[in-house]
């Protein structure tokens, strides 16, 4: 018995040493292998080019606009709007990136602050993005524990402390409404009749052109903004978006002939998502290394592009329960089948999930269980949902499909084979 248990364990072992050798050959081997990457940060989302090709128009008329900070004047509150990959935040940390630079340079007081949110446990209430603003400003805030009146107190002696105009820049600005409401935006500008010492101008960027109807009028005249529209990139306009970057990121020589052009037609199908060619040729080039080839070849951008579609939220749909995909279902059928400034309610998915529930013979769940489901879509981000109250009525949420418009049809095909619909 000893000599079999020996054994044993001396093949499980000679089993793991040779796992490791093979997995340290692996590393070996990708080590000796030549790069075909210069420097890979060049094609990431976070990377700020010195040169934006097709934005000079745009670039010039933010510069304009926010000019005035430099002599310590208040400038008009700024919007931007246009779809995903348009270029707007990178025109914005473009322009406040050199305001910046330059106030650093004479000695002026300003500050640019960026927050990003459509992030979670930043911008999802009001104490926490006042707190967040705070901190960003250098004075420590509990995540929890104050009222948020004593947050603002605490972000507004802060300011006047500093004395100095702060330019804060709101990505995904319309998230933060759908998230909390507009009248954080109105304390925010209403704030400025407030400061003795200094002051706050808001850029706000949005992916949605209507954002600001559907703010409260007052709201919507205290921002009294400006606005810039950044219309989507064509082929021609991606493809020279790419070749800029593509010599920062690779070494010279590696790409086929036609990669490019293939890219920018993915990426232009999409409506003219630069953030998207430039995914799709990281990716490529990723793919590339990994199959030890010397060159990135148009059939690595195919690659490269089922690879993005098949996205992780499509696998995590995919094996969810029915009960889940079920209410899933109801959603997004409500979704296409609303008008467009209408959200739809939890009551109005539980009537269509019994619904579908009938049809297909699944055992009905009770609606505050389907309730418990519509949290937990939120929170993997597949849905937003928004508590509303009614007054002497309770509360309820209102609901937003999150998911992206090319995965809707691959999402509503996969609950329909899975739900057997």
């Amino acid at each position: 018995m000893y000599n079999l248990l020996f054994l044993w364990k001396n093949k499980t072992k000679k089993g793991v040493m040779m796992k490791e050798n093979k997995v340290s050959k692996l590393f070996e081997r990708f080590l000796a292998q030549d790069t075909i990457f210069k420097d890979k940060r060049a094609l990431q989302v976070q990377y700020t080019p010195e040169n934006i090709p097709h934005r000079d128009e745009q670039i010039e008329q933010i510069a304009k606009i926010m000019a005035p900070c430099l002599r310590m004047e208040k400038p008009s509150n700024l919007f931007l709007y246009g779809k995903t990959g348009t270029g707007k935040t990178l025109a914005v940390t473009h322009t406040t990136n050199n305001i910046a630079k330059i106030a650093k340079k004479r000695e002026i007081p300003l500050a640019v602050l960026y927050l990003n949110c459509k992030l979670k446990k930043i911008a999802d209430t009001e104490y926490r993005i006042i707190a967040q603003i705070t901190r960003e400003l250098g004075r420590e805030i509990p995540p929890t524990g104050l009222p948020t009146d004593e947050v603002y107190r605490v972000f507004f002696n802060l300011l006047e402390e500093r004395k100095q105009l702060l330019i804060l820049v709101l990505d995904e600005i319309d998230q933060l409404v759908k998230k909390i409401g507009d009248e954080i935006l109105y304390n925010l500008t209403r704030i400025n009749t407030e400061l003795k010492n200094s002051q706050v101008s808001i850029i706000g960027i949005s992916n949605d052109l209507s954002f600001t109807n559907n703010l409260d009028p007052r709201v919507k005249s205290s921002l009294s903004e400006e606005e810039i529209v950044f219309p989507p990139y064509n082929a021609l306009q991606l493809q020279d978006i790419l070749k800029e970057r593509i010599g920062l990121a690779f070494i010279e020589g590696v790409l086929e002939e036609g990669v490019v052009e293939k890219c920018a037609a993915y990426a232009a199908r999409e409506h003219g998502d630069a953030r998207r060619a430039l995914e799709l040729m990281r990716v490529a080039g990723e793919i590339a290394q990994r199959e030890e080839e010397k060159k990135i070849r148009i059939f690595h951008i195919d690659k490269a592009e089922e690879k993005i579609e098949k996205e992780k939220m499509l696998d995590i749909i995919l094996y969810q329960p029915k009960q889940f995909q079920a209410a899933l279902y109801s959603i997004i059928t409500l979704h296409q089948n609303k008008r467009s400034d209408k959200l739809i309610s939890t009551g109005e998915i539980y009537e269509l999930y019994k619904n579908i529930c009938g049809k297909i013979n699944l055992r009905m769940l009770t609606q505050r269980r389907v309730s418990d489901i519509i949290q937990e879509l939120d929170m993997l981000g597949i849905i937003n949902a928004q508590v509303i109250s009614k007054g002497r009525y309770g509360r309820t949420r209102e609901i937003s499909l999150s998911l992206q418009d090319n995965l809707i049809p691959k999402v509503i095909e996969i609950l329909k084979k899975d739900l057997d619909i």
